[in-house]
C-alpha cells in the first residue's frame, strides 16, 4: 500500500476534512482559525501535514488569499461528500432515537414551490408526520452544485440538460407545455387568432441568462424573425410576473397545464400561439452514486401522487397558477 493509499483510508480524519473544506471556502488562515476556535499556525501546521502525506500542494498563496490547486479541487469536492454521508448518518441515527422518520434537504425551483410542493408535503406529513423537510429555492445552475457536494437529497424542477445530469438520476414528474401569456387586458388578450409579427414592440418578461428557457426562447423568436425584446425584465420569481402581467402590457412564459384547471381563478390569459419549445419535463434528480435515503424516497413517491391531480380538472383544493420559471 502506497504512503497516499495508506493516508487516506486510515490515517485521514473527519476534523481534517473539515479544515480543508473551510480553508477553501474562507482562503483565509485568520478566518479558518477564527471560526475553528484555533490558532493561525495551528491551521497552517495541519494543512502543512495534510499535504505532506498526500504528496501534493492542494492550496497556494495568492495576493488575494489561498487559491485551491487542482489537487485542491479533488480533495474538497470529496471532502464535502464524506461530510455530508457523515451528516446524514448523523440524522439517520438521531431519527431512529427520537423516533422520527429522518429529515429530507430539497433544492426547488421557484414555480414549483408555489405549486406542487405544497401537495406533496402536506400528504408527506399526512402519512410521515415526524418526516422532517429543508427546502431551498433557487436556479437549476446553483442547486445542481448543491446537490453534487452533498448539501441537497432532492433537486424538484424543470429537469436539467442532458449533458448537466451526468452522474445523475431522474424521475419525471409532468410534462408540460410552455405557453405564452399576458395579463387579461393586453391588446393582444382578445384575439383568436395571431401572428408572431404581432408580438412586435410588446415589452416581455425574459428568463435570465443561463436558465433553462432563456436559450429556446431566444431560438424560437429568431425562427419566427422576430429580434429579442428591447423592453424587458429578466425574472424567476413567479410571484412578479403574474403581478407584472396584470399591471402591465407585457408578455410571459407560462407552464400551461398548471394554469388551465384553475383559469377562473387566475388574471393570466394564453395568447394563441404554438411556442413549440424544446424543454425537458418537470421531475426529481438525485445523485446516483447516493441511495436515497427513506425518508427522501417517501417524499419521492409523495410527489409522483400528487402530480397527476396537478394537470386534472377535477383536482380537490386547486392551487393558484403561477408562471414557468425554467
Amino acid at each position: 500500500m502506497s504512503q497516499l493509499d495508506w493516508y487516506l483510508t486510515v490515517n485521514l480524519k473527519a476534523r481534517h476534512l473539515r479544515l480543508l473544506v473551510a480553508v477553501n471556502d474562507f482562503r483565509n488562515l485568520r478566518q479558518v482559525a477564527s471560526n475553528s476556535y484555533i490558532t493561525v499556525p495551528a491551521v497552517s501546521k495541519a494543512l502543512g501535514e495534510i499535504e505532506n502525506a498526500l504528496g501534493v500542494k492542494l492550496f497556494e498563496r495568492t495576493v488575494n488569499g489561498l487559491r485551491p490547486t487542482a489537487y485542491g479541487e479533488c480533495v474538497v469536492r470529496h471532502a464535502r461528500i464524506v461530510l455530508s454521508n457523515l451528516n446524514q448518518t448523523a440524522e439517520e441515527i438521531k431519527a431512529l432515537q427520537t423516533g422520527s422518520a429522518g429529515k429530507v434537504h430539497v433544492g426547488a425551483l421557484p414555480t414549483l414551490i408555489s405549486t406542487i410542493m405544497p401537495k406533496a408535503l402536506a400528504l408527506l406529513k399526512q402519512n410521515s408526520p415526524y418526516t422532517n423537510v429543508s427546502i431551498s429555492e433557487g436556479r437549476m445552475t446553483s442547486l445542481l452544485q448543491e446537490l453534487r457536494r452533498g448539501d441537497l437529497d432532492l433537486i424538484v424542477g424543470r429537469l436539467p440538460n442532458r449533458s448537466d445530469t451526468v452522474g445523475l438520476q431522474e424521475q419525471v414528474l409532468l410534462d408540460t407545455p410552455i405557453k405564452l401569456v399576458t395579463g387579461p387586458n393586453h391588446p393582444l388578450a382578445g384575439k383568436k387568432k395571431l401572428e408572431w409579427s404581432d408580438l412586435k414592440g410588446f415589452p416581455w418578461i425574459l428568463p435570465p441568462p443561463g436558465s433553462l428557457l432563456r436559450e429556446p426562447i431566444e431560438n424560437t423568436l429568431a425562427r419566427h424573425g422576430l429580434p429579442m425584446p428591447l423592453n424587458y425584465i429578466e425574472t424567476l420569481s413567479t410571484h412578479l410576473i403574474r403581478a407584472y402581467i396584470t399591471i402591465y402590457d407585457a408578455i410571459a412564459l407560462h407552464t400551461v397545464d398548471m394554469l388551465y384547471p384553475y383559469a377562473d381563478m387566475s388574471p393570466i390569459h394564453v395568447l394563441p400561439l404554438d411556442l413549440s419549445l424544446v424543454t425537458r419535463p418537470l421531475g426529481v434528480v438525485w445523485r446516483a452514486d447516493k441511495p436515497l435515503a427513506p425518508s427522501a424516497t417517501v417524499l419521492l413517491r409523495c410527489l409522483e401522487k400528487v402530480c397527476p391531480g396537478m394537470v386534472s380538472p377535477d383536482a380537490p383544493d386547486p392551487l393558484p397558477a403561477v408562471d414557468a420559471d425554467e
